[in-house]
């Protein structure tokens, strides 16, 4: 084999390796420590975790934490509050809406839910509350004041 052969055979090898490896880092997950996806809901003494949703939304919200809201109660099934800026939306109409939701209304308004039920309306899932158990309880059926924190 002569010396241009190898030569032309070695740039093709580490052209190959290139694209392959390229191509295999995008096609890798973002990796998300599970420390970096939690925040925490306090309400009165219950303090629920809550893990955060991979998203610009979620992102931005976590960037405002800590963050103390009162809460409004709307029908029997949800809390809502409006957020002190706006946050990039994508909203999608999710069907059920799960107890322990948390979710973004437009730009600007936080919902977090206490009930399951079928919903038409639009939402950005900002994240999820892990053990929902003793929610509805803790949030009643009146306002509220909720604190959200990464600690």
């Amino acid at each position: 084999m002569t010396r241009q052969m190898r030569v032309l055979r070695g740039l093709s090898l580490l052209a190959g390796l290139l694209v392959f490896g390229d191509a295999a880092a995008q096609a890798a997950p973002a990796f998300v420590k599970p420390e970096d996806s939690r925040m925490w809901m306090t309400v009165g003494e219950r303090r629920f975790a809550i893990t955060m949703s991979d998203n610009p939304a979620a992102h931005a919200f976590a960037a405002l934490l800590p963050l103390t809201l009162d809460m409004s109660d709307l029908n029997d099934n949800e809390k809502k509050a409006r957020l002190p800026k706006a946050l990039p939306a994508n909203a999608s109409r999710p069907g059920t809406i799960r107890n322990g939701d948390l979710m973004l209304y437009g730009t600007d308004t936080l919902v977090v839910f206490y009930l399951t039920f079928d919903s038409p309306y639009s939402y950005t899932r900002l994240g999820r509350v892990n053990d929902p158990a003793g929610l509805a309880q803790a949030l009643g059926r009146r306002d509220v004041r909720v604190v959200f924190s990464k600690d």
